[in-house]
């Protein structure tokens, strides 16, 4: 796998590109006028979208209909020299639709336990913990 990050100004925007061609673009959020997301940013996005992919394919799999689908990420960092690492995330995934809550909850567990690259990849130093629920209520 590989991406190709080219510099868009005289400052910190960046294009990235990957393998599909499709862009994204990276800048500093310390900067007057913001054009695209952080890299930590990005950090979170990746565990967001992973998880996201790996449940809808799991539900599907199992022929169950999900109305929406939408997912909310929050990091908390710490200071390690210069550096802020994530030393924790939060995953709050929402799904509507009728679904077993038993289902809902397995396809979480197996995405973050098991088929999420993003996640298993950050689990060394990162304390990821996630929460479903389903049609407003939390799966336990």
């Amino acid at each position: 796998m590989k991406v190709i990050l080219e510099r868009k100004n005289s400052d910190y925007l960046f294009e990235a590109k990957g393998a599909s061609g499709n862009t994204v673009m990276i800048d500093n959020k310390t900067v007057d006028e913001v054009h695209g997301s952080s890299p930590m940013e990005l950090l979170l996005m990746g565990v967001g979208g992973c998880s996201a992919i790996d449940i809808i394919s799991i539900l599907k799999k199992q022929k169950l209909e999900i109305d929406s689908y939408r997912v909310e990420v929050e990091g908390d960092r710490k200071e390690v020299g210069g550096a802020k690492p994530f030393e924790a995330m939060r995953v709050l995934v929402y799904l509507e639709g009728d679904i077993p809550a038993e289902k809902a909850l397995r396809a979480a567990k197996l995405s973050f336990e098991k088929y999420c690259s993003v996640s298993i990849t950050l689990q060394a130093g990162v304390d990821i913990t996630y929460k479903v629920f389903l049609n407003g209520e939390e799966v336990a």
